[in-house]
């Protein structure tokens, strides 16, 4: 069963993937527009700063669960280079409960700002003046997936699923980046 749930939460997080990279995509397509009206064709431009405002930080967010999926996020593991496995296998579950606990404050947060912004019918104030529950949506949903997330990464820790090496130093090696510690022995004659 948690296999299970693990899976799907991690079917979800990588769909929102895919909605802020269509997101981060349409912004992109929308400033080449910008340019195009406001250099070429000296034409003003109304909706689009708004848009690009909106879809990139809705990008932002609808793909944080990916990236903590992915372990991506910006962690400083000088401690836990320094501590048995046992200790850092409880920092990690510490760490994933706070990230929770961050998520489940800032869930009710942004549902008060949306529910907000839905029932009172705000507007934007530009010109354009787009109904701000739709950029709005993007927070709460993130936040909910986000909990989703951090609930199968714990669901992992404590069940033993987990999919990373327990050693950090393997951890840069697997992730693709760098490893500035070499977990390999020494060859006579080399200068690490």
């Amino acid at each position: 069963m948690v296999q299970v749930y693990i899976r799907v939460v991690g079917h979800l997080s990588r769909a929102f993937a895919v909605l802020a990279t269509g997101l981060m995509i349409a912004a992109m397509v929308v400033v080449c527009q910008m340019i195009l009206m406001r250099y070429v064709f000296r034409l003003p431009t109304i909706w689009q700063n708004d848009f690009v405002v909106f879809a990139a930080t809705g990008a932002m967010f609808l793909g944080a669960p990916y990236v903590l999926l992915r372990g991506g996020h910006v962690g400083v593991d000088v401690v836990e280079l320094i501590v048995s496995d046992g200790v850092r296998r409880r920092l990690r579950l510490v760490a994933s409960l706070l990230g929770l606990s961050f998520c489940v404050i800032m869930l009710a947060a942004t549902w008060i700002q949306f529910h907000d912004a839905w029932a009172g019918n705000w507007r934007h104030s530009s010109v354009w003046g787009p109904p701000l529950w739709i950029p709005l949506s993007a927070l709460p949903l993130s936040f909910v997936m986000l909990c989703l997330q951090y609930v199968a990464e714990i669901a992992a820790q404590l069940s033993g699923l987990v999919k990373e090496p327990v050693d950090p130093r393997a951890a840069h090696v697997g992730a693709g980046t760098e490893s500035l510690v070499s977990t390999e022995p020494a060859v006579r004659g080399d200068t690490r």
